[in-house]
């Protein structure tokens, strides 16, 4: 039987194969609101078989944004607005996930889909970006402002709310962003976070301001529910964080609350050298999975079935996350069965084509 087109099961959530969307921006919403591109573009992964959908990197407020084309979950409306992309999903026989994220000196930026990179301009919307330190990502990139305490105290408020919002759209799974170089990210790596106060100096100071994240996000969503953190488990640079540092810091996460860590990899350092390859970032969730002792998914470059099969089987993660493959074939999960021999039920409409 094969292990990719297994059920499995968190809390009180059950996926019917661990074959998940990884979250990837769009950059297609206006004032945060998802539209009908994002019920189309999540809506087809679930007619195409996946068993997470996970949404795209979901602001937890304005200033969080990437881009101004980011979505968001901090209001009424694009709670409303997140509803039908849900129930669409669910309705095809997936689970809904939303990714909590907040970019922090990573925003205020323009997005791929203008044709221009860098900085926004005031007349294009400019809003202050925030960080744990006052140190840019890159020349072209926001000085951002240093977060003062209460500050730091009011975004854990503001995870959670965005938490509870996500609950009410009817998303079954959150979870919280903490890699790519966004602002969880930026607190945890000693790179980017060179505070001298309790939020900053060793990885336990560094892991204060995540934690609390984790831990709020946790308490505000109901008990089956599923929390996951995406870690980024090396910024691939020296004195940047290591996989050793990632055990500790999964270890927490875990014991925050967290079900399940998506373990990927660099975005803090705009010049790190990633020696990319087909599953390079697997080796990172298995460590994290055996010794943390934590449920992982992994992600990168895994593009085909037997690939995949092998990930699950060998031990070295629950679930795989594929992301670019996905855009290319909507309906790999279909294809992958097949190739593997099992047995999956497509949606009646298309049942003539299997």
């Amino acid at each position: 039987m094969s292990v990719l087109f297994s059920p499995w099961t968190v809390r009180s959530v059950t996926v019917r194969n661990r074959v998940v969307v990884s979250p990837m921006c769009q950059y297609s919403a206006v004032d945060g609101v998802p539209d009908e591109w994002h019920l189309v573009h999540l809506g087809s992964r679930a007619v195409g078989g996946a068993g997470l959908v996970l949404s795209e990197a979901t602001a937890v407020e304005a200033r969080g944004r990437i881009s101004p084309g980011d979505t968001g979950i901090w209001n009424a409306e694009q709670v409303a607005a997140w509803r039908p992309v849900v129930e669409f999903i669910k309705g095809q026989g997936a689970v809904a996930g939303v990714q909590l994220a907040h970019a922090g000196r990573k925003a205020s930026v323009y997005s791929p889909l203008v044709g221009q990179d860098g900085e926004l301009a005031e007349a294009d919307g400019r809003w202050t970006t925030v960080a744990p330190s006052a140190v840019r990502f890159a020349e072209s990139y926001p000085l951002p402002q240093a977060l003062a305490k209460a500050e730091i105290d009011e975004l854990v408020a503001t995870f959670a709310q965005a938490a509870r919002n996500a609950v009410e759209a009817g998303f079954e799974v959150v979870e919280v962003h903490a890699a790519h170089g966004y602002l969880l990210h930026q607190f945890l790596s000693p790179l980017s976070n060179l505070r001298d106060d309790e939020y900053g100096g060793d990885l336990a100071g560094r892991l204060r301001f995540p934690v609390a994240v984790v831990e709020a996000v946790r308490a505000a969503v109901p008990d089956g529910v599923a929390v996951f953190v995406r870690i980024s488990a090396s910024d691939w640079v020296d004195g940047g964080l290591t996989v050793d540092d990632a055990v500790e810091i999964s270890r927490a996460f875990a014991a925050a609350g967290a079900d399940l860590i998506d373990v990927s990899t660099g975005g803090n350092v705009a010049t790190a050298k990633i020696p990319v390859g087909p599953g390079y970032q697997v080796p990172f969730a298995d460590a994290v999975r055996r010794k943390a002792d934590v449920a992982t998914g992994t992600v990168g470059l895994i593009t085909d079935p037997r690939q995949a099969e092998a990930i699950l089987a060998d031990g070295s993660a629950d679930l795989v996350l594929l992301g670019r493959e996905l855009l290319r074939d909507p309906y790999w999960p279909l294809h992958a069965a097949a190739a593997l021999g099992a047995e999956v039920t497509p949606p009646t409409q298309y049942a003539r084509a299997f």
